[in-house]
């Protein structure tokens, strides 16, 4: 910056810059001019030519000077009229922020005026809010206390059931409780599956066995066996066995004991003449009887081979379904003869039905000629009865010869 009258300019200001170049040229001239007087005495016949360029370099310098003046007038012109601009600026920044702060003022006042409403408004909607908060709170404790005490009913349930499982356990860790088990799952799906003379529990057989289940079918194939088996320890066995060898360890304890079952049922339940060919060996579990067939193919095709039949709740289920259209055929072959019969007798009936059928219409018939007969005798009557109520009997006698035979009709 520099300062001029006490006005600052930029040096990058026109201005400032022409009047650098003004004063660059007047020192140029005299440092020329100074050069030019060394000059002379060494070259006195340059003195013409030099003398004219004094004169122009005078010249110049003059008009040097005039421009600077009239560059310092432009400068001193151009500062009265930033200072004027800038009294102006001034002033009307004065001005603009008066009606600034005034607007602020109104503003700031509008803004309490608001803030107070909306501070009212926010404490109405914070009581309500508080009071909603109280009810909920309420309502929320209550329905708390509800759920707490059907918690404590499903905690006693499940410790009714956690009791439950334990006896189950206790059930199936003891082999003759394990198959009473298999037994009652058995009489269950029986019951459910084939009428009541279909079947009988606890059969006894010629050969002194007793069977759990005895299914009456029609021969062929005859009454077919049904017993249950629950090879519990060995499926647990492999089911808790973590390395190789105590896999192949319960798998050979799992072969061994199906083996063991599948033969003793083909041994004592399938009686030549009295039985079918096979037996049904009943598996009250779905994982064992998975896990045979995923696992244990061979087992399920020996059983195949000794005409023991493995099957599993679903599958028994079935298989007794199967079995009740069996029956149901059956039963349908033996009242066939009944069934002829009783439809010859129908057809009898039917016969003598159409029979009295034809005697009614003939009876319709006759009945109906009689009823116009009397028709036709009713209409004679009323006319000669209206012929007789036309008579003037005051004026004229009775002709004996004509009331004679009107009577007699």
């Amino acid at each position: 910056m520099i300062t001029i009258n006490d006005i600052d300019y930029a040096y990058s200001d026109p201005r400032v810059i022409a009047s650098f170049v003004g004063i660059c040229i007047v020192v140029l001239v005299l440092v020329m001019l100074g050069k030019m007087v060394r000059a002379s005495g060494q070259a006195a016949k340059l003195t013409g030519p030099m003398m004219n360029q004094l004169g122009q370099l005078s010249y110049a310098v003059e008009n040097l000077g005039n421009g600077q003046e009239r560059l310092a007038g432009g400068l001193q012109s151009s500062a009265e009229t930033q200072a004027s601009s800038h009294n102006q600026i001034l002033q009307t920044m004065e001005i603009r922020l008066a009606a600034v702060q005034q607007n602020m003022q109104e503003r700031l006042h509008d803004s309490s005026v608001r803030a107070a409403h909306t501070m009212a408004e926010m404490q109405e909607k914070l009581n309500a809010s508080v009071h909603g908060s109280s009810v909920r709170t309420t309502k929320s404790l209550t329905e708390l206390q509800e759920r707490l005490a059907t918690i404590d009913k499903a905690q006693a349930n499940i410790e009714k059931l956690s009791g439950d499982v334990l006896g189950l356990q206790d059930i199936l860790s003891n082999k003759q409780t394990r198959g009473a088990f298999g037994e009652i799952q058995l009489n269950d799906i029986v019951t459910k599956a084939l009428p009541s003379d279909a079947y009988t529990f606890q059969a006894t057989l010629s050969n002194g066995k007793r069977a759990d289940c005895l299914i009456h079918l029609p021969n062929p194939p005859g009454p077919i066996v049904v017993d249950s088996k629950f090879p519990l320890e060995a499926y647990e066995g492999l089911r808790n066995a973590e390395t190789k060898p105590e896999r192949e360890i319960a798998a050979r304890a799992m072969r061994t004991s199906v083996r063991a079952h599948i033969k003793a049922i083909s041994e004592k339940y399938i009686v030549e003449g009295e039985t079918a060919e096979g037996a049904l060996m009943f598996l009250p579990s779905e994982s064992v009887y998975a896990e045979l067939h995923a696992n244990f193919p061979e087992i399920v095709r020996e059983g195949f081979t000794a005409r023991v039949w493995i099957v599993s709740p679903t599958t028994c289920m079935a298989t007794l379904h199967t079995m009740r259209a069996v029956l149901k055929d059956a039963r349908m072959r033996e009242q066939a003869g009944a069934i002829r019969k009783e439809l010859a007798l129908l057809h009898g009936d039917v016969d003598r039905l159409g029979t009295r059928v034809e005697s009614l219409d003939r009876h319709f018939g006759q009945a109906a000629k009689d009823i116009s007969e009397i028709k036709v005798s009713a209409d004679k009557a009323g006319r000669r009865a209206q012929r007789l109520d036309n008579f003037d009997f005051e004026e004229i006698a009775p002709d004996p010869e004509v009331v004679a035979p009107l009577i007699a009709e």
